[in-house]
Order: C-alpha cells, then structure tokens, then sequence
C-alpha cells in the first residue's frame, strides 16, 4: 500500500521554477526517497551512483555531455561519488535548460559537498519516514489531512478549538490505526505492506539495522572494528530522551568522550536520531546546557534493544518529539527544537522556537492527566526571551484539560493524527 506524502506537492511545486533547476534530497536510507522523485518527475532519467561499474562512467561525463545525454535527470546515492556534484554545477552554469535531482542518504558527504558547490544553485529538502497524517493515507492520490499541530504551526496565534475528548473526534478510527501501527513499527514505508506479517516487520526492522552498520556508517567512517560503534548504538538507544553525559557514556561503552561525541554525530547526520540542544539564551537562569538525544524513528529503536511490545516513558517521549519535529520539518516550517533544564529542578521535554514565540510541551505517557503534570509549563514567561504562545501536555489521556488561557493537556493521537 503506497501511502502520500506531504513532499510530494512541494517538489511538483518547484517544477519550472529556475531556482529548482537542481533539487538536492537528502533523508535515512529506506524512507521512500527514490520513489517520491521518480513519481514527481516522470520525465527524468533515473542514474543509480550506488551501481559501482557504471559510477565511474557518470564522473568522466563533460558537461556537454551530461546536456546532450541527461539534461533532465535523477542522481540517486551520490555521495558515492562526489565529484558527480562539480560536473552538475558546470553543467546548470552552462545549460540554462537543464534540470537535475540529487539524492543521497548521508547527510554529511552529500551536503558538505552541496553547501560548497552549489550554493545559490538549488534547493534542499529533508525527507523522514511517514508522519501520522501520511500513514492514514492509502495512495499518492489520497488527502492528506493536517493534523492539529500542522495547523498551529501554519496559524501561531490561533490555537485550534480541541474536541472536549477525542472520543469526539470523526477521524478518530484511522488516527488510532495509525498510531497503533507508528507505535509498534515506526514510519518506515516498506512496513506499511499489507501482505506482511508481524513477524516480517520485525526482521525487515532487524535487517534494517544491520544493513544501516554495514553500508551508511562505512560510507561515513572507515571503522576497523564496528564494535565500539555497536555499543555506542545501543547505549544511545537506551538513553533515547535523556539528557546526554559523554564522560558516562565513553565509561561504559570504552571509548573517550571526544568518540562518543563523533559517533553521536554520526548517528544524526545518518538520520537515527535526534540531537536536541538545550535552551540557554536566559543569562538570569542557571541552565543545563547539555543536550538530548531522541530516537528518530520508534520501530528502529525497538530493533537496535532487540525487543517488542511495551515502552518506556522515556521511548514514548522520543516518539510523540520525533513525530513534532517530522511534521514541522515536511512543511518547511520555519522553527528550532529545544528542551530546557534549569539547575532548580524546571524541565520542558520541548520547546518549538517559531519567530514569534515558543511552543512548550510536556509529553507524559499516562492516561490521567493532572495539573501538575503541567507545572513545567507555568511561569515560563519569566525564562524565555519571547512570549510562550501555547503549552501542551500530551498524553493517553482521551479529555481535554485546560489548565490557564495558555496551557492545556490534549490526547497525543487527536494532536498529532
């Protein structure tokens, strides 16, 4: 079952546009990359770079000949050879009819290179397995709903008027299945296949894993010895949500602090996680400065711990922050992620930074919501360098709670389905 992506329309959107004569595509591996672009552009030629016997062919192409043979065409994995990206340069400054799509699944040997060499040339975009909205979605025609969030962040200074529960809520079947779905598998889209069975998923999930160890991080790092990065997998899987200590880290796994901070960047350029820094722009505040790490993906979690069934806490905060900032990210939305830690005691899971205030959440597993699980949320006026437009804490919790003319818990599904 194919399932619309909200990409989709903004790439088609960029077609005939001079400033997307190159698209640059950039996300983990298996996220659906090279199918959304073939789709968007029909007429293209599709050039696989990963294809070792023909790679070489494609770096000795002058830009005369890239006009004349592929003046309309789709790069797939072209980090394999960088050099690919300077022959597309000579090729846009000389053809003003030529059109190119660039994808790649490491973030760093792609966009170094692009950031370098076509800089004003092309636009880049992000693409990270499904959201909710898209997994309620059963075919590239289908509508695409914009859930709760997806609307604030369109309209910041019109909070949406919540369902007094999400048994109100007429969409609230499909947003469950979704969820049920996100909730034991992730978002990757291979896993959306009817045909599959659980058991499936999870050696699809498992291979996935393997596969990840084995292709992306060689391509990033020439690793003698994959154990040490195994560990720090794993140990970083068990600390999704946590504020990161590198120093307890290298002790556990081994290692020095300076190389559990360059895997950990490798973790995040690969797109497995989330690195969220830690607000600090408050001199009056002592603040913890160091950052989270979430998981981006939960299926992918799951697998690195070898396990199924029941989550943490923990996990489901890295869930319900992964889910915000996919949403945000596959709109273009113009905010930065945070999570804030004062030395007495204060702790924001996430604070979404908008140009014109902040959005504050606290993201609590439990199905009863109270109001001091919003207490984080009171005062934090008297922090943050700019207003607080609206504090959410998201849960289990099927009612909608309202707390002050700002903050209120709403369930996690009705929000972000």
């Amino acid at each position: 079952m194919t399932k619309r992506r909200q990409l989709l329309q903004i790439i088609e959107n960029t077609q005939g546009k001079r400033h997307g004569r190159i698209l640059v595509l950039t996300g983990a591996r298996q996220v659906g990359k090279t199918t959304l672009v073939k789709l968007a552009l029909p007429d293209y030629s599709y050039l696989s770079i990963e294809d070792p016997v023909m790679r070489p062919a494609y770096a000795r192409l002058s830009a005369a000949q890239w006009y004349s043979l592929y003046p309309q065409a789709i790069l797939d994995e072209v980090q394999k050879e960088p050099q690919l990206i300077e022959s597309i340069k000579a090729t846009f400054d000389q053809y003003n009819d030529v059109r190119f799509a660039l994808l790649g699944s490491s973030q760093l040997l792609l966009l170094e290179k692009v950031k370098e060499t076509l800089a004003g040339r092309c636009i880049i975009y992000e693409m990270f397995p499904l959201t909710l909205p898209e997994l309620q979605t059963s075919s590239w025609e289908a509508q695409l709903y914009q859930s709760y969030w997806q609307q604030l962040l369109l309209e910041p200074s019109v909070c949406p008027d919540f369902y007094p529960s999400f048994a109100f809520d007429n969409r609230m079947a499909e947003k469950q299945v979704a969820w049920q779905h996100y909730l034991r598998y992730g978002g990757y889209p291979a896993l959306v296949a009817e045909q599959m069975t659980d058991e499936d998923r999870f050696e699809w999930l498992a291979n996935y894993v393997r596969t990840y160890l084995e292709r992306d991080i060689r391509d990033l790092a020439s690793f003698r010895d994959l154990e040490p990065f195994i560990k720090m997998q794993h140990a970083t899987a068990l600390h999704t949500a946590k504020v990161l200590n590198a120093s307890n880290m290298a002790k556990d796994i081994g290692v020095s602090p300076k190389t559990v901070l360059r895997y950990l960047e490798y973790l995040r350029i690969s797109y497995q996680t989330i690195i969220l820094p830690s607000w600090e722009r408050n001199p009056t505040k002592r603040l913890v400065k160091a950052p989270k790490i979430h998981y981006l993906d939960n299926g992918v979690l799951q697998a690195v711990l070898q396990k199924r069934g029941g989550i943490t806490g923990e996990e489901f905060e890295s869930l319900v922050v992964a889910e915000l900032y996919k949403q945000a990210k596959n709109m273009q939305a113009n905010v930065s992620f945070h999570h804030l830690r004062t030395h007495d005691g204060k702790e924001v899971d996430l604070l979404v930074e908008l140009p014109a205030g902040y959005f504050a959440f606290e993201i609590k597993r439990t199905e009863h919501v109270s109001q001091i699980d919003a207490r984080h949320l009171m005062d934090l006026d008297q922090i943050l360098d700019k207003p607080l437009l609206q504090g959410f804490v998201l849960s289990n919790d099927w009612g909608t709670h309202r707390f002050s003319d700002k903050i209120q818990a709403v369930n996690v599904i009705m929000f972000l389905g």
